[in-house]
């Protein structure tokens, strides 16, 4: 009897310590459970990068660790961007089109509220961003690099919790180790590089990891978004990474866009009989003198510049390409280390780039503040100073048409070219590796819903007292897994460049073009590279397509003058 009273005080005691173990660390444990169960996030943008720039999507760049995730993940062919920047990120960044996340165009000193809400320069108040989602749902936040959506609605105001980077402006140089910021205020600068070897996207880089590190002592999952400012102009790179490219590219953009479209053909991304590799793109129509004197006319033919040309513009293009092998670089550090620490498996990984490559502003580029710069040609010793420190310098028109193999124009139009951008998922929980592509038509709003899918975050209908605009994205898991998405249409506009795509087809009204300007109208199912104007063929579904785009414009807030 006395023993079996003993046992029933042992058992109350035992129960009461469990009771109190549950009380004090039971937090830990649910937090424990859920980072174990629940994805992590990584979004890595970059800047500027072209359809083809990738080794995994057909170019000659070495991206191997890129390339691995690819192989083990999932790649869509044509997921689309709003043509720029800013506006992409905020469609990106909110779910929303552009105009509905108050970046219709670009960011602004001052809110522009005649033009209405779509234009404040800024993300609206009635918009929610990732962080603000994920962070109900107990995810840590964090954001490094680029932010371009205006430091009154930064991204510690948006919901992040740690940043490192930059807010405001489109680029800035990649050397100068005092311009990029760590927030919140107060905040050590936890990556210590001596001034004379900064480099910003290698900065960039190690803040991602010191993030992930971040979130996984956290004891929560966690979301890093890795936003590069490599390969936007200024271009610039270190010395030693530059040189071994010029070879390369010194055998110019006719022979290389031909190379890369055989290599699309190889990997399956280009069907031969419905891709056809497009003429070299025109020069927008602007000042002679920034159109570097081919203002609404084809970019020349490589051979037909001189040697010395030739040189300055393979320097241009290899500076571009170690900027983008130093984004590889990162990705493969960032994977190692999930790898090691066990967390790969339960990572989703999203890579893409913010609009096409960037023509601006002619074949030869420029040199100076964009715009307001020259064109110089370097000679001599000259040549290797391109891409160095306090140098501002872009890589020109004929680069960019190669970027986009083999796609029509550049970054601010919408034809594919300045719109549809490489895109890899890697998810080895969750998604099988695919070796074909997804030929689903996505757009960027379309990541916040499927990375709310994927952790099971709820969106919500109000921040801050502001009624939150529902999502205009769809969650892009069942297409990442091979399964058709019902068909819409997904709309576009940039400062005065619209499309519509529906289905198999697309209309297109471009701008800054030699001739008449008019609706097109181009089966993409049939001609991806959009070489066959249907309009006079298919007046009808023209006419239907565009009271479409009328009524998508009306509806999420585009101010545009009306077509004739």
């Amino acid at each position: 009897m006395v023993e079996t009273r003993m046992n029933r005080l042992l058992l109350l005691s035992l129960l009461a310590v469990i009771s109190t173990s549950l009380q004090t660390h039971g937090s830990y444990l649910l937090e424990t459970e859920d980072a174990q169960t629940r994805p992590n996030v990584i979004i890595v943008l970059a800047d500027d990068l072209g359809y083809s720039d990738l080794g995994c999507f057909g170019g000659e760049i070495p991206t191997p660790h890129i390339d691995a995730l690819a192989k083990r993940g999932v790649r869509m062919a044509h997921l689309y961007t709003s043509a720029r920047c800013c506006p992409t990120r905020a469609s990106l960044m909110t779910g929303l089109y552009p105009t509905q996340a108050g970046i219709g165009d670009f960011t602004s000193t001052q809110p522009n509220k005649t033009r209405g809400p779509g234009y404040l320069g800024r993300l609206s108040e009635n918009s929610a961003t990732i962080a603000e989602v994920l962070k109900p749902s107990g995810y840590q936040c964090y954001y490094v690099g680029k932010w371009h959506m205006h430091s009154a609605t930064g991204p510690i105001r948006r919901g992040f919790d740690e940043f490192y980077g930059y807010l405001d402006d489109h680029s800035h140089d990649q050397f100068d180790a005092q311009y990029y910021k760590r927030l919140p205020e107060g905040r050590e600068k936890e990556v210590q590089v001596a001034d004379d070897r900064f480099y910003a996207t290698d900065v960039f880089n190690q803040y991602a990891l010191e993030f992930i590190r971040k979130g996984q002592d956290s004891r929560k999952p966690w979301c890093v978004f890795l936003g590069h400012s490599s390969p936007h102009f200024p271009v610039q790179a270190p010395a030693d990474q530059v040189e071994k490219f010029e070879a390369i590219y010194r055998r110019g953009w006719d022979v290389l866009r031909e190379e890369r479209f055989e290599r699309m053909k190889k990997l399956g991304l280009v069907d031969g009989q419905r891709w056809k590799l497009t003429p070299r793109s025109i020069v927008p129509v602007d000042e002679q003198a920034i159109a570097n004197g081919y203002s609404g006319v084809e970019n020349p033919a490589w051979d037909s510049l001189s040697q010395e040309q030739q040189i300055d513009l393979a320097r241009r293009m290899a500076v571009f390409a170690a900027m983008v092998e130093s984004i590889d670089v990162g990705v493969g550090q960032i994977v190692q280390h999930l790898k090691k620490s066990g967390d790969l498996e339960n990572t989703l990984i999203l890579l893409l780039s913010d609009n096409g490559a960037c023509y601006e502003w002619g074949p030869f580029g420029f040199d100076g503040v964009s715009r307001k710069g020259t064109t110089t040609l370097h000679t001599g010793d000259e040549v290797k100073k391109i891409g160095g420190p306090g140098t501002h310098q872009s890589y020109g028109s004929g680069w960019a048409n190669l970027g986009n193999t083999p796609f029509r124009m550049y970054k601010h139009f919408t034809h594919e070219g300045g719109i549809c951008t490489p895109f890899i998922a890697h998810w080895p929980k969750a998604l099988k590796p695919r070796e074909s592509f997804v030929r689903e038509p996505a757009h960027v709003m379309d990541i916040l819903p499927t990375i709310m899918s994927a952790t099971g975050a709820k969106y919500p209908t109000e921040r801050d007292g502001n009624p939150v605009t529902p999502l205009s994205g769809i969650d892009l898991l069942p297409a990442l897994r091979g399964e058709k998405l019902a068909e819409r249409s997904i709309g576009f506009d940039h400062q005065g460049a619209h499309a519509l795509r529906q289905g198999d087809w697309k209309i297109v009204w471009s701008k800054r073009m030699p001739h008449e300007i008019k609706w097109e109208l181009y089966h993409i199912g049939q001609d991806c590279c959009e070489t066959e104007d249907l309009a006079e063929k298919h007046p009808e579904k023209l006419e239907s397509m565009v009271k479409q785009w009328d009524q998508w414009a009306r509806r999420v807030g585009v101010i545009w003058e009306p077509n004739p």
